[in-house]
C-alpha cells in the first residue's frame, strides 16, 4: 500500500488534479479503468493480473505475479514521491490476512470499535436486544437524544452490514 506524500492538501482542487494525474499516468502505462468502479485499474499480461485500487491518498495493488507488484513500485516511485507502507494489514474497516492458502477478510476489530466508541462494549448479549412485550410511549420529560451520535451509529452499522463479509 502507498501513501501519497501530503504536499497537495488544504487545496480545494487538489483530490481531483491528483486522481486526474494518476489516472493519467496509469492509463499511460497500460493499465484499464474499471467499468464499474472508475477507481479500480487493471493490466493484463501474459496470463497474469494487476490490480490498483486507488481510494483517496491511498493506494492498494495485488497480483498473481510478484513482478507484477515489483514493477508497479518501481514505476510509480519514478514518477511520483510516495512510500512503501508495507503489506496491506487494515483497511477501511476490514483485517486483511494474507496467508499461502489465501486473503482472509474479517471485520472483528471494526465491531469491537463500534462497540466501544458507542459505550457498549460492555454490555451483555442477548438473542432479542429489546422486549417484544415492551410498549413504548412518547418520553416529554426524557433527556434529548444527540442526533449526530445516532447518526454516526447508524452510519456505522450500515457500512458493517454494506460490507458483511459472510
Amino acid at each position: 500500500m502507498f501513501k501519497l506524500k501530503k504536499a497537495l492538501y488544504g487545496l480545494k482542487q487538489a483530490p481531483r488534479q491528483w486522481y486526474e494525474r494518476l489516472s493519467d499516468f496509469l492509463t499511460s502505462q497500460g493499465y484499464d479503468r474499471g467499468t464499474s468502479d472508475r477507481t479500480l485499474f487493471i493490466k493484463k499480461k501474459e496470463g497474469d493480473t494487476i490490480l490498483v485500487q486507488v481510494y483517496v491518498d491511498d493506494i492498494i495493488f495485488g497480483s498473481n505475479n510478484g513482478e507484477l507488484c515489483e514493477t508497479f513500485v518501481e514505476i510509480m516511485k519514478s514518477e511520483f514521491r510516495m512510500s512503501m507502507m508495507g503489506e496491506l494489514n487494515y483497511f477501511l474497516g476490514l483485517q486483511v490476512k494474507q496467508l499461502k492458502d489465501g486473503i482472509f477478510l474479517n471485520q472483528a476489530k471494526y465491531c469491537k470499535d463500534l462497540l466501544r466508541k458507542f459505550g457498549m462494549d460492555k454490555c451483555k448479549p442477548i438473542c432479542t436486544p429489546f422486549s417484544t412485550s415492551c410498549l413504548l410511549d412518547h418520553n416529554i420529560a426524557g433527556n434529548p437524544v444527540d442526533e449526530t451520535k445516532y447518526r454516526g451509529l447508524i452510519g456505522s452499522l450500515l457500512y458493517l452490514t454494506a460490507s458483511d463479509l459472510t
